[in-house]
């Protein structure tokens, strides 16, 4: 007996200039406003290269990343669909690309109250570099929308930057 798979097809590939408008809605929807902060840089994501996941004709996940020298800074990174390994395949096809552009690691910001944040990227082999203690009210001035109470009830005080080295061999086509 044949059984339908529970978990359609996700292809994940480069955002193109045509996708802006829907990167921008996705952000806008996530991320509460037009810009992400991190380490007192405000960044217009929208505008920056990344990867998006496609279930069919749906949009499923984005990420998008900065690279600065031999560092990749992922700036943001979001499922609509949690535990179909959508996330996992976004932050695998960044570490490619940054390994293709020559970085030795990348890396990303999240807060202290994101605590799903900072376990799914332990668990894919990203460490804790630094607690950056009362970074969100510098941030806040950037972007005043920033909440003061986050996930589960935390207060939202400090950057938590983590990092990932990235291999020297040669990163699949």
């Amino acid at each position: 007996m044949l059984t339908s798979n529970p978990y359609p097809i996700v292809r994940i590939r480069a955002i193109r200039e045509l996708d802006r408008p829907a990167v921008q809605r996705l952000l806008l929807r996530f991320w509460g406003g037009p810009g992400i902060v991190t380490r007192g840089r405000m960044h217009f994501a929208h505008t920056y290269p990344g990867f998006l996941a496609r279930t069919g004709e749906r949009i499923t996940g984005l990420l998008t990343y900065q690279i600065r020298g031999e560092r990749c800074e992922i700036i943001s990174l979001n499922s609509l669909r949690r535990r179909r390994g959508i996330g996992t395949r976004l932050v695998l096809a960044c570490q490619r690309r940054a390994r293709t552009a020559g970085c030795r690691e990348v890396w990303l910001i999240t807060t202290n109250d994101n605590l799903r944040a900072i376990g799914f990227y332990q668990q894919r082999g990203f460490r804790i570099r630094r607690v950056h203690a009362g970074a969100i009210e510098r941030s806040r001035r950037l972007k005043p929308s920033i909440p003061r109470i986050g996930m589960s009830g935390i207060p939202i005080r400090d950057e938590i930057e983590m990092y990932k080295p990235l291999s020297r061999r040669a990163a699949r086509p």
